[in-house]
């Protein structure tokens, strides 16, 4: 197949980048909008903590289960083949989410839009590094695919606010058809199809071990407060997790073409960037639930006000984002890591130590320096995780960072409202919410700093010493396959 990204002029290439953010868009929006929905939607199916954290994590499980085999797939059999069924598959289970008659048939169609999401995400990214094949012109890309995240974060807590209130919160699965036709017509339209030089082969028994480790881990940890965590189902299922790993560890390495390329995390700055994608976005999950349930349910706010209160974390993530992305072009990752890791760590020290929910200026504070935080850590997150690696599996190392970031946000959600669910007492939810929530913010302070820490030791010279080494070994045994294909054909 002759290589379509060596015609694209640069008004084609901002063309295949704004259809690639408006997939980014409408998944991005989809999780900002629902957790402002969520306490409307408890009331309507007389839904548990549990129940709420259900209809976050069923997407995100589904999602960070499948990332891996959708960038993979895409780059065997095509990224723009893969990128057109995600939309089409994602903006028909939003109108099925829509109208979805109970809890259960809602957690479904939610994990059935997670299916067409995971060919989204990664295989944007893939797609944006082998169309904008520069260094800076990449970073810069980045910085506009994280600003994205900035707009729907903006976007989401208001136009979600909105719709509950006025229509309901049905409306806010609606909003996905339009962007997603659009996006759908586009792409046919305008983006390069694309492959991986060498195809590789499906890895089923690999894709059923990540299935089974993220699924039974989450699962454990959301149940837990219900069932007790020393019930058997709940050691049984954590058991299932930790055996899953095991056979992942032992497994993935003896293939020839795993699923999870293990030799990837022998670049520092690519196990750095894993490990900070997970810390990051477990504080976001964690975040936005911990702060939806205390402004609706705790101060009594309607949804279209408690949007309004989460609007200075998004702003500022709005306004980070694409400054963290040039930083990144012309300095590198270290900078950014440590500014987001410093104010998402003062973030969470505020609100666990000084109960900064309980004060108009310290919220505002606390809200103010997590957005800081999370708009300057989502690109070099994405940097480096795709550069240094070959070309060819672009793919699958986007969608191992983007599979951490899903793994993140599942294990925030799950984690927090599990802590949460602990420690809140429904005699007196108001007071026993801030106590238990003292906890939650703890943790989130502990993921800010396990940003800030990680960022410092995985950007220095010599991490990014092994990160060349890693690229030539893995570039080195790419040639060698594709030589030994050549040679048996």
């Amino acid at each position: 197949m002759p290589d379509a990204r060596q015609n694209l002029t640069h008004r084609r290439r901002m063309l295949v980048l704004a259809i690639c953010c408006m997939s980014l868009l409408i998944v991005s929006l989809d999780n900002t909008v629902l957790n402002v929905a969520l306490p409307s939607m408890a009331k309507d199916f007389d839904a548990t903590l549990s129940g709420m954290q259900w209809t976050i994590d069923a997407y995100t499980l589904v999602l960070a289960a499948l990332l891996m085999l959708a960038g993979s797939t895409a780059d065997r059999i095509g990224r723009r083949k893969v990128f057109t069924i995600g939309l089409t598959v994602f903006t028909v289970a939003s109108v099925a989410c829509s109208l979805a008659p109970s809890l259960e048939a809602l957690v479904a169609f939610r994990m059935l839009q997670a299916v067409g999401g995971s060919m989204l995400n990664p295989v944007a990214m893939s797609i944006i590094t082998n169309t904008f094949t520069d260094p800076r012109e990449r970073a810069r890309a980045i910085g506009v695919w994280g600003g994205v995240v900035g707009i729907s974060m903006a976007a989401g807590p208001l136009v979600g606010g909105v719709l509950v209130d006025s229509v309901g919160w049905r409306s806010i699965f609606w909003i996905n058809l339009p962007v997603g036709l659009a996006a759908l017509l586009l792409t046919i339209r305008y983006v390069p199809e694309s492959r991986a030089p060498k195809a590789r082969r499906p890895d089923p028994v690999g894709q059923v071990l990540i299935i089974a480790l993220l699924g039974s881990l989450t699962y454990a940890i959301i149940e837990a407060p219900d069932a007790g965590w020393t019930s058997v189902r709940i050691l049984l299922f954590a058991a299932i997790a930790a055996a899953s790993l095991i056979g992942i560890l032992l497994y993935e390495p003896r293939r020839e073409e795993p699923l999870i390329d293990l030799r990837f995390f022998r670049s520092a700055p690519f196990s750095g960037a894993t490990v900070i994608a997970i810390c990051g976005f477990a504080a976001l999950g964690g975040f936005l639930f911990l702060s939806t349930l205390y402004l609706q349910d705790v101060r009594g706010l309607d949804a279209l006000h408690a949007g309004l209160w989460m609007l200075p974390m998004a702003a500022m993530t709005l306004v980070c984002a694409p400054l963290s992305g040039r930083l990144v072009g012309s300095r590198g990752p270290r900078l950014p890591l440590l500014v987001a890791g410093v104010t998402m760590t003062a973030s969470g020290v505020l609100f666990a130590v000084f109960d900064a929910e309980t004060s108009n200026v310290t919220l505002f504070i606390g809200y103010v320096l997590f957005g800081i935080g999370f708009g300057f850590v989502n690109a070099p997150i994405t940097n480096t995780a795709v550069s240094g690696m070959p070309r060819a599996q672009a793919g699958v190392a986007a969608a191992v960072a983007s599979t951490s970031r899903q793994i993140g946000q599942t294990l925030g959600v799950a984690v927090i409202g599990a802590v949460l669910a602990s420690g809140v007492a429904e005699s007196s939810y108001a007071k026993s919410f801030v106590e238990a929530g003292r906890a939650c913010w703890w943790i989130i302070a502990g993921c800010g700093l396990a940003v800030l820490v990680l960022g410092a030791l995985t950007s220095g010279h010599w991490a990014r010493e092994t990160a060349r080494r890693t690229a030539e070994r893995l570039e080195d045994a790419e040639d060698a396959a594709i030589t030994e294909a050549a040679t048996r054909s």
